[in-house]
C-alpha cells in the first residue's frame, strides 16, 4: 500500500484504541447505571457499538501488521506494475481509458483506481507499452492497445 494510507490506517488505529474505546466504555457505564440490563436500548446500542469498534480494531491491526508500504516513484514503469497509470485504447472504439494499479486499500474504481488484486490489473501486469490485452469487463471481452504507461501521484484522501 501507500505511505499516505499506511498512516492513515494508523491514525485510524489509535483514534479508535486511544480515545473511541475510552468514550464507549463510559457509554456502557452510564446505560448500566440506567438500570434493568434487558430492556436498556442504550445499553444494547453501546454494547454493539462496543462490538464494531473491537472488530475495526482487530481488522486494521492486521492489515497494518502485514502492510508492505511502497513507493511508486522509485519502481521503474517501463513495464506496468504497482503505482503504474496505464493509458489503453479500445480495439472497436479507439476511446482512451486510464487505470492506476493500487493496493485494496486504496481502490476506487470510479477514480480510475484498480486494486492489484482485480482480475483487470492482473491481465495487465508486466505488459509494455504497444502491447495487446483482451480484458473480461462486465459488458464482456475487449481488446485494448497499451498507449501509455507511467507513474502519477495520486490523491488517496
Amino acid at each position: 500500500m501507500l505511505r499516505p494510507t499506511y498512516e492513515k490506517l494508523v491514525e485510524e488505529l489509535e483514534q479508535l484504541k486511544n480515545v473511541e474505546r475510552a468514550a464507549i466504555a463510559k457509554a456502557i457505564d452510564e446505560a448500566r447505571a440506567l438500570g434493568d440490563l434487558k430492556e436498556n436500548a442504550e445499553y444494547h446500542a453501546a454494547k454493539e457499538k462496543q462490538g464494531h469498534i473491537e472488530a475495526r480494531i482487530i481488522e486494521l491491526t492486521d492489515l497494518t501488521g502485514r502492510a508492505q508500504v511502497i513507493d511508486p516513484a522509485t519502481l521503474a514503469h517501463d513495464r506496468v506494475s504497482f503505482g503504474s497509470t496505464v493509458v489503453l485504447v479500445d480495439h472497436d472504439t479507439d476511446e482512451e481509458v486510464s487505470y492506476t494499479l493500487v493496493g485494496s486499500q486504496e481502490s476506487d474504481p470510479s477514480r480510475g483506481y484498480i486494486s492489484m488484486q482485480s482480475p483487470m490489473a492482473r491481465a495487465l501486469i508486466g505488459k509494455e507499452e504497444g502491447d495487446e490485452v483482451e480484458l473480461q469487463l462486465p459488458g464482456g471481452k475487449k481488446s485494448f492497445d497499451i498507449e501509455e504507461i507511467k507513474y502519477v501521484e495520486i490523491d488517496v484522501g
